[in-house]
């Protein structure tokens, strides 16, 4: 996966069964806020303040994950994994802020057909490693990917790191 969107890339999986999975990459900030797209929410979104390239499919919408601290249940977030959940982004940004605790919007998604991740898993492309709600927000986006592979054991936390390219090691 050298050269494109899933080099070196933290994917947060949102949802996976026998049709398919799609999920959002969690550290590949764009160089533009959401100012262009959704000024409205722009305010309210966690640093880096930036709109993120959730993956290559979709890129003309636009998706929100948020946390909600507590079990409470909040309008306009469906509830995910833990206190994370997906925003509703045509919900009123200034209404939904009061009940998140922290919000990041992407462009696009990562996709897969029925059958496509397995065959992907198999054949060794990713590494499965359990998520932390602090992956999704992380104000360090460009170190999400070493960060998450160190704190695994064995060989993962050697492959942190690892250099970009090994022939020039």
């Amino acid at each position: 996966m050298e050269g494109d969107i899933f080099q070196r890339s933290v994917v947060f999986v949102l949802h996976h069964d026998a049709d398919g999975a799609h999920g959002v990459v969690l550290n590949k900030p764009l160089e533009t806020d959401l100012t262009p797209v959704l000024p409205d929410w722009q305010p309210y979104v966690s640093e880096p303040a930036q709109l993120f390239q959730g993956g290559p499919v979709g890129l003309d919408s636009a998706m929100g994950l948020a946390s909600v601290p507590g079990q409470t249940q909040t309008a306009g977030v469906v509830s995910l994994f833990g206190s994370i959940g997906v925003v509703d982004l045509d919900h009123a940004p200034e209404v939904l802020a009061q009940h998140v605790a922290s919000l990041r919007v992407f462009a696009g998604y990562a996709g897969w057909s029925a059958g496509q991740l397995e065959e992907e898993l198999s054949a060794d492309a990713w590494y499965v490693v359990e998520a932390e709600v602090g992956d999704v927000f992380t104000p360090c986006p460009e170190e999400l990917w070493q960060s998450v592979l160190a704190r695994q054991r064995g060989r993962l936390s050697w492959v942190a790191r690892f250099p970009d390219d090994p022939t020039m090691n």
